[in-house]
């Protein structure tokens, strides 16, 4: 199978859209699939037309969709808190409430004259109602696993200058707190810290791709200095975060497994 895979698109379809014609994806005609490592939304202005391209491919299986963090957060401004976190300005920060409005419609100020009615109509949206159901923590192949933050493991932060992660042998087998929590890690210190699936590579997101040039390659700085925003390869990983909102660019590699 050819595996074309993307991750933290935040809502740039347009940025998508160039970066899958530039690989091929939609001239294909062997058997393929899109995989999209977590955080479909909350950062670009096009999540309508994200989520009709999403549910278009939905409906011929030719996606793969893994959660992100910022699907958590959907979930969790919904499920996880009482109305009021529509006020609150973490959501307003991480960009989910400019989802909620772009995708029922709502202009923000509507939403906070009748939070309960927008609420309801983010509820029934096929956002909530069909895109996050059909999502995995992981999705894994002979030589690859592909998932959002990293696998779950033990995340030690000893000092402010000084972490650390460690292996968890049964990861596939994580509960659903410990798979919350592994998509906010840093995959890349987590693989640089010895946390990697022998014999597999590991095909992430969420932190930007540029971390690890500056910090392992000394390419670049993380947002200045001419930042790399390319993928990140290490031993047992693939990184994918291009930072869209600075680079203007979704990165995305092509797998054949």
């Amino acid at each position: 199978m050819r595996y074309y895979v993307t991750s933290d698109v935040h809502g740039y379809f347009r940025e998508l859209k160039k970066a899958l014609t530039e690989k091929g994806f939609f001239d294909d005609k062997e058997p393929h699939k899109l995989i999209v490592c977590g955080d479909l939304y909350d950062r670009g202005t096009q999540a309508r037309e994200m989520q009709d391209f999403i549910l278009d491919l939905l409906s011929k299986d030719e996606v793969i969709l893994v959660k992100g963090n910022h699907e958590d957060l959907a979930l969790d401004l919904l499920y996880g808190w009482t109305k009021g976190s529509y006020l609150r300005h973490f959501y307003y920060t991480n960009g989910t409430i400019d989802t909620v409005c772009q995708l029922t419609e709502t202009a923000e100020e509507t939403l906070r004259c009748d939070i309960e009615k927008v609420g309801r109509a983010f509820l029934e949206n096929p956002y909530i109602q069909t895109i996050i159901p059909t999502m995995v923590d992981y999705y894994e192949t002979k030589h690859y696993i592909f998932t959002h933050g990293w696998i779950p493991c033990v995340y030690v932060d000893y000092d402010p200058s000084g972490k650390d992660y460690i292996f968890m042998e049964n990861w596939r087998n994580a509960d659903a707190d410990a798979w919350k929590k592994a998509r906010w890690l840093n995959g890349m210190e987590a693989a640089h810290s010895g946390v990697i699936e022998v014999g597999k590579t590991i095909v992430c997101g969420h932190w930007h791709c540029s971390f690890g040039h500056s910090r392992y390659e000394k390419d670049g700085g993380e947002f200045d200095n001419n930042p790399n925003f390319t993928p990140y390869y290490g031993n047992g990983i693939i990184a994918l975060d291009a930072c869209t909102p600075i680079s203007k660019k979704v990165n995305c590699i092509v797998i054949e497994d």
